[in-house]
């Protein structure tokens, strides 16, 4: 728990703000407590985090934690190479596992944990933190509401400019430009990607990718340039039943000229949205302006202007904890809870198609997982 997305949405944000809020209430006069046993492999990282939160329970023995009957859920955030073999444990061990995006390295990997899991009995999830974003939840809504008549096509824009160092420092760790460490944005991004479009669109049926890597040389950690062995950008399509066509690119070395650090344009026949990760904002067919292509004047029609934002209709929780209280209550309550292994296999499949795409320059078509 001590990496920056174990320890800031995972425990802070997430375990201990549900134990901030007494707990979740079952509806039966009980309540679900989380209560954390924090696993690392560095003793002071593990100490101070502990003690800057109240808390005295933390090991680096991940065996014995396994071993340990009081602790029923093991999660895992660390990096995903090292995954598969811990997540293996903790289901041989009887633990339900919950663990961040991607779950392995490869589609084998996910789907054999997914068959250990089903074969020992034990509940599984994926981190799918993105479903949970208000912008997309609005968007999402719109969609269910049949407000944009027949969808045309969808494009989005991910990302923003990553420091390649020393001055001002990089703000992203140097694994991530390393693909011998797992590295690259096509492994980070695709299974964000494969869940937001098969739960606003449908499933992907096809993918065209193209990868580059166009800051070659950056500056890791202790202040020494490395080489970029991964890819820092990428540059997509993919495509659904009845033609319809999603372009997205995410890219690490793009500087920000849009309102939020993802958006999404989803046009329709009755009407468009705009969703980012909290806002979202229409235009419906009956207030689309007039425009008409003249370079030599200035545009009349203020374009920006004639869209409404979509209102929220509940109070904005962070999507981390949301899930984490719908993984919680599926263990516990044994509520329903969509995101498993499986889910999470499908990610890691696109971003295997997706490289396949870039490396033979085609178009790869994505078939049915089941286990």
């Amino acid at each position: 728990m001590t990496g920056r997305m174990g320890t800031n949405q995972h425990l802070v944000r997430s375990v201990l703000a549900i134990r901030e809020q007494g707990g979740l209430d079952t509806g039966d006069g009980e309540r679900i407590w989380p209560e954390p046993l924090l696993v690392g492999r560095s003793e002071d990282k593990l100490a101070a985090l502990a003690g800057a939160h109240g808390l005295s329970d933390w090991t680096t023995d991940l065996s014995a934690a396994l071993a340990d009957p009081a602790y029923e859920i093991y999660f895992d955030a660390q990096l995903t190479a090292a995954r598969p073999p811990a997540v293996e444990a903790a289901i041989a061990a009887g633990k339900h596992v919950y663990c961040e995006k991607p779950v392995t390295p490869d589609v084998a990997s996910a789907l054999s944990l997914a068959r250990a899991a089903r074969e020992a009995g034990v509940k599984v999830g994926v981190v799918q933190d993105k479903l949970f974003l208000p912008g997309l939840v609005k968007l999402r809504r719109l969609v269910s509401s049949g407000f944009f008549g027949r969808i045309i096509a969808a494009r989005g824009e991910f990302g923003y400019w990553v420091y390649p160092g020393p001055d001002p420092a990089p703000q992203r760790p140097s694994w991530n430009y390393r693909r011998q460490d797992g590295g690259g944005i096509i492994s980070d991004m695709f299974p964000h990607w494969r869940y937001v479009l098969d739960n606003v669109f449908g499933p992907v049926r096809s993918v065209c990718a193209v990868g580059a890597t166009h800051i070659p040389s950056r500056v890791d950690e202790a202040g020494a340039s490395y080489e970029a062995t991964a890819e820092d950008a990428a540059y997509a399509m993919f495509a659904f039943d009845g033609g319809l066509i999603v372009q997205l690119n995410s890219s690490w070395c793009v500087r920000v000229n849009r309102d939020e650090l993802f958006e999404l344009q989803v046009d329709g026949t009755l009407g468009s949205a705009v969703a980012g990760l909290r806002d979202c904002k229409v235009q419906p067919a009956v207030t689309t302006p007039r425009s008409v292509w003249n370079p030599d004047l200035p545009d009349p029609v203020a374009h920006r202007a004639g869209w409404t934002e979509v209102p929220e209709v509940a109070p904005v929780e962070n999507g981390f904890k949301l899930q984490w209280e719908a993984f919680l209550r599926h263990v516990v309550l044994d509520a329903p809870f969509p995101w498993d292994i499986l889910e999470g296999a499908k990610g890691v499949q696109l971003y295997e198609l997706g490289e396949q795409s870039w490396r033979e320059r085609r178009w790869v078509d994505v078939p049915e997982l089941s286990l």
